[in-house]
This record gives structure tokens, C-alpha cells and sequence, in this order.
């Protein structure tokens, strides 16, 4: 099995790291990754101007462009024979309306688009709180492989949120669950005229069973998600 691995966070991101490692235990990765954070860049694609490549010893290579286009150069002339497409894991939640915003979910609905199976796979974190990157990796490794397992439909793509829990948790449930529609919390402060975002992410409104209330309360939350044009979305 080949994967390409991408993300948001950059290259250097302890994130995608965690992912390289969940990965090896699994089958072969190629990593492509912007060279620097670009997190919440959506969908944004570069054509306007060219693109240049760093490679790096271990199969990984930095873009100095967004993850939609490390996809799409990654599928077309990195990684071509790759099978799955990973992204991740992302430095906090995308729950609900964040797979709007977030570059890593952008990453795998173009994976989508061009005919392959995606995971996006992110790590949400209570306030204060380091994220753990082993344990996100052992966690990441259980739910590909569950994800391998299953047939996937051309327009399909996966988005996975790994829970905070405490310390002395036990390992996490693994619950597949729509998306959330509340919006975000778009309170702002104002500050000199100016405004400032003040939204609290931990405090978001959520329905029981989705993918916000099942990640919070301390499970892995597995959220199919299907191109709004492709046919399988009327089922």
C-alpha cells in the first residue's frame, strides 16, 4: 500500500512526524508538505506563479505552495502510484464548519476530486493542553487501518478528530458520526476600533452524536464526507 502524506502545519510540523510514523507501520509513505504553516488556507490553489520543490532524504519534499497544490503536484508527478492520500495530523480540532477553513480537509477533498481515497486526520487540544504525538500516531495507525478496510466510493474522503482526554483514559471509542452544522463562534472584541476574534472553539454549540459532541467528550470522531456533485452524496 503507498500513501502521500501532506498537510497545513508545514513540513517541519511535529504533526505530520506522528503521521510518518503511524504510516511506516502500515506501508510506504511519500511526504509533501507546504514548506511553511499555512492553517485555515481552505481550498487555495496556486496558478499565477511556478512552484518550487525542496527534496529531502527519506522521501519528503517541501512546496512553497499551498496543500491543495501538494496534492495535486504530489498525485501528478511526486507520488503518482499512490493509493491513499493522508493529511494530518493537523495542530487542533476541524470539527463541523472548521472543514471549511481548514487547509488539511481542502487537502483530501482534492484528493477526492481527482479519483482517490483521503483521510484528513486531526488532533484536537483543550486549552493549555500539549498535544501528545505518540499516542496520536498509535490512535492514527488504529483508525487508517479500520478506513483501509472499507470500500470507499470515488468522491468519498474521511475526516478524523483525535480526542484530549485525560491521562489515565482509556484507549478512545471509535465512532463514525455526521458533521456537526452549527457555525463557528463568531464573537469578536473591539479594540480601538479594530476587531479583534474572540470566539471560544471548546465552548461551541453541538448536537449529541456528531462529530464536536463525540470528540469532546473524549472519543475518536470518524466523519465520512462525500463531494456535494459526485452521486453518492444522494444516498
Amino acid at each position: 500500500m503507498k500513501f502521500l502524506l501532506t498537510n497545513d502545519d508545514g513540513i517541519d510540523a511535529p504533526g505530520i512526524a506522528a503521521l510518518e510514523r503511524a504510516i511506516a507501520r502500515i506501508g510506504e509513505a511519500v511526504v509533501l508538505a507546504p514548506d511553511r504553516h499555512l492553517s485555515g488556507c481552505s481550498h487555495q490553489s496556486t496558478t499565477h506563479r511556478e512552484l518550487s520543490l525542496a527534496r529531502f532524504a527519506g522521501g519528503r519534499h517541501a512546496l512553497d505552495g499551498t496543500p491543495v497544490d501538494c496534492v495535486r503536484i504530489g498525485l501528478g508527478h511526486i507520488a503518482p502510484a499512490a493509493d491513499w492520500v493522508i493529511a494530518g495530523i493537523n495542530e487542533g480540532g476541524n470539527l463541523g464548519a472548521d472543514v471549511y477553513c481548514s487547509g488539511t480537509v481542502a487537502a483530501v477533498r482534492e484528493a477526492a476530486l481527482l479519483g482517490k481515497p483521503a483521510v484528513a486526520i486531526s488532533q484536537y487540544r483543550r486549552r493549555d493542553s500539549a498535544a501528545q504525538w505518540d499516542r496520536a500516531a498509535r490512535w492514527t495507525e488504529d483508525v487508517v487501518r479500520l478506513l483501509l478496510d472499507k470500500q470507499t466510493e470515488t468522491g468519498v474522503y474521511w475526516n478524523v478528530n483525535l480526542p484530549d482526554p485525560m491521562e489515565d483514559a482509556a484507549h478512545p471509542e471509535i465512532v463514525f458520526c455526521p458533521l456537526d452544522p452549527h457555525p463557528l463562534p463568531v464573537g469578536f472584541r473591539v479594540i480601538d476600533g479594530r476587531y479583534r476574534y474572540a470566539g471560544n472553539y471548546h465552548e461551541r454549540l453541538r448536537h449529541v452524536g456528531h462529530d464536536i459532541e463525540v470528540c469532546f467528550s473524549g472519543a475518536i470522531a470518524v466523519t465520512r464526507l462525500v463531494l456535494p456533485a459526485h452521486p453518492e452524496s444522494a444516498r
